[in-house]
């Protein structure tokens, strides 16, 4: 299992960025996915999360990302996307890709994300 995040940059705050979390050695659609996120001096906070619901899937958000970062899975390339706009200086951070696969929790290296002017 491996999970690599792709994505990240510099933007100016009022700017979008995509990551994009490739998985490989499972089927992400049939696991619970995750975005986590680590700014400096500060604990890893869980901002995102795409679960497995019925036939479909449900999504939740810290509430510091509500109405501006959409997770959403790429079933064909198999990875998990996160779309972020309207970004702001606190949305500095590293940004983690998370799994829980076969009662092991994988993670990705990280990405950094820096929004600055």
């Amino acid at each position: 299992v491996q999970l690599v995040e792709s994505g990240g940059g510099l933007v100016q705050p009022g700017g979008s960025l995509r990551l994009s979390c490739a998985a490989s050695g499972f089927t992400s659609s049939y696991f619970n996915m995750n975005w986590y996120r680590r700014a400096p001096g500060k604990e890893r906070e869980l901002i995102a999360g795409i679960s497995i619901f019925g036939a479909g899937d449900t999504t939740n958000y810290a509430d510091s990302v509500k109405g501006r970062f959409t997770i959403s899975r790429d079933k064909a390339k198999n990875t998990v996307n996160l779309q972020m706009n309207s970004l702001k200086p606190e949305d500095t951070a590293v940004y983690y890709c998370n799994a829980l696969v076969r009662g092991f929790n994988y993670w990705g290296q990280g990405t950094q994300v820096t929004v600055s002017s």
